[in-house]
């Protein structure tokens, strides 16, 4: 039995927008439309050829959207990020948006859809939300053709001599299955191979979706993949990915994928949606050959990096940045009055309500965000997405919490309005970007690997102390002593709070991080710190995003927003 849409509803407003044909969204760019490989009439594939020439002369400021610590009231970043686009755009700017592309697991899952709400969309949603370009698909692919030659290698005798209870190599799948967390393979007689303990994690949190992102050419990618370090042999050397002459299989499944999709807003912006880490786990922000691709073809990029500035925007300097040679222009801060609430201590369900003094005391986190950006020499303003229940007081508040803090607020209402309700923010923004950039690392690569992790830790989440597990301290010994002591650190923390305490919200002081596993990407080119209980492979809630995700009459797809 088919089902009705809420005609207010994100869904029902993207479904109703008429989209431009890809071309015409790409001769925005001066891209010719015979050099697209088009997904049907409203995205596209730019070719490598063409991505690889506008990346060789950057002319675009570069502008990082990121937000507050996350909660359940949400915040908005992504469609902040459309509505500054579209906002600029409609002062006459050349502009395009980088984004990430969703992840099957959130959206089945407790998060749904990441292509904005309301007037502030990226479509066409629906084949966005799902299937889009099949990047992710390739990426499972290339990851768990790595993870079957592995096993295919020890069968077969297992001439490299590996440890099999030291392959680090897991497989992985795009949705939240947590019966996969831990598994024994090999079951069922000497035909089906060796039996030995494993696991799943989601594609997000993949290797190969890091090197995906990273990687600036077809070349660069094959190194990064034959890089890869699957485990140890009998004699504790660490084995690499060539080693089972993986790389050019593993290439050739990422060949397309690694070339930049092209979509649009609502209005029509030219948008980059490509490569889909999470920011929790892995580098959180959309792929280094996307936004130089970008920043070759427009005036304006606008890029966003997931979760809290503590998580994306941190590691989007710090590794995205470090390793592409980026340097942004300027940086906004988003933020909501309802999550500013509920971080200064307000239930969910009392968020109607005004509670002036709870704005006031969620600012702190709003400000430990603002200033750890500073941190890195950015000049930054604070959009806030703006709900109908927002009362003057509370915005009130705000702006004398950032005023004091030598900070601009801006209020924004381009989920109702589009690009319209954020044309203050974008000239907020253009003169941000006027000023002469004073970019800044948070670390150098000399610093060694521990004190990096602990200058993440105490400067940017404020912990007082940092204490490692015996075997996460082993692994830091081990991983310095065979040559990784210059990589960045990519921390794996809790989205919910600067602690790895998913319950404190606000600005927490006091508290420790514990260290208790370290991870080596060295394909990505960064070392993974695991703090508190953070996993790599989600699990779906009580009632998931995909009980309410249905087909209407017209076979259209429902309930993803």
């Amino acid at each position: 039995m088919f089902r009705t849409i809420d005609p207010a509803s994100d869904l029902a407003i993207a479904q109703s927008a008429r989209l431009q044909p890809i071309e015409a969204i790409a001769a925005a760019l001066n891209i010719p439309p015979e050099a697209l490989y088009r997904y049907g009439p409203y995205k596209a594939k730019i070719p490598l050829d063409l991505a690889t020439s506008a990346m060789a002369a950057p002319r675009g400021k570069l502008v990082l959207v990121t937000a507050i610590s996350p909660t359940p009231a949400g915040e908005g970043k992504t469609t902040t990020s459309i509505g500054l686009g579209d906002a600029l755009r409609r002062q006459g700017v050349n502009v395009a948006i980088c984004l990430r592309e969703p992840s099957l697991g959130p959206c089945f899952g407790a998060k749904g859809g990441a292509t904005g709400g309301g007037q502030a969309q990226v479509g066409p949603m629906s084949e966005i939300n799902l299937h889009f370009t099949g990047d992710l698909h390739a990426i499972s692919a290339a990851h768990n053709l790595l993870a079957a030659m592995i096993d295919n290698h020890i069968y077969w005798g297992n001439t490299l001599n590996l440890d099999t209870r030291r392959l680090t190599w897991r497989r992985t799948v795009d949705l939240n299955d947590r019966a996969l967390r831990d598994i024994v393979t090999g079951l069922g007689g000497p035909g089906n191979g060796a039996p030995r303990q494993t696991g799943y994690d989601i594609t997000a949190a993949s290797e190969v979706m890091a090197i995906l992102c990273l990687a600036e050419s077809l070349a660069d990618l094959e190194q990064r993949l034959g890089d890869i370090v699957i485990g140890r042999d009998m004699n504790k050397r660490l084995v690499r990915a060539r080693e089972l002459n993986a790389t050019g299989a593993m290439a050739a499944l990422l060949r397309d994928a690694l070339a930049p999709n092209l979509a649009q807003t609502l209005e029509g912006t030219p948008a980059f949606i490509h490569g889909g880490p999470f920011a929790n786990i892995a580098q959180g922000c959309n792929s280094v050959i996307a936004t130089k691709t970008a920043l070759g073809l427009a005036g304006y990029v606008i890029t966003e990096a997931g979760f809290g500035a503590d998580l994306g925007a941190e590691k989007f300097l710090d590794i995205k940045c470090r390793k592409a040679g980026l340097a942004p222009a300027a940086c906004v801060v988003v933020a909501t009055v309802r999550a500013l609430k509920m971080h200064g201590g307000v239930a969910l369900h009392e968020l109607a309500s005004e509670h002036v003094e709870a704005v006031r005391a969620g600012c702190a986190n709003l400000l430990r965000h603002a200033g750890n950006m500073r941190k890195y020499g950015l000049p930054v303003v604070v959009a806030i997405n703006r709900f109908t229940a927002d009362t003057q007081a509370e915005l009130a508040a705000v702006e004398a919490a950032c005023a004091a803090a030598g900070i601009r607020v801006v209020a924004c209402n381009h989920w109702a309005e589009g690009g319209a309700g954020a044309l203050e923010l974008a000239s907020a923004v253009r003169e941000l970007c006027d000023t002469p950039s004073e970019f800044r690392l948070l670390y150098p690569d000399e610093m060694p690997l521990e004190e990096k992790i602990r200058t993440v830790a105490q400067q940017i989440y404020g912990a007082t102390e940092v204490s490692f597990e015996p075997a996460a301290a082993q692994q830091l010994r081990e991983f310095t002593s065979a040559g990784f002591a210059a990589l960045p650190v990519c921390m794996a923390k809790t989205q919910y709070s600067f602690s790895a305490d998913p319950t404190l919200r606000g600005a927490p002081d006091h508290f420790s991080i514990n260290i208790r596993e370290i991870r080596l990407a060295a394909g990505a080119q960064f070392v993974v710190a695991f703090c508190g209980e953070i996993l790599t492979m989600p699990g779906l809630p009580r009632h998931p995003a995909a009980e309410r995700i249905f087909l209407d009459a017209q076979g259209n797809i429902s309930g993803l927003s």
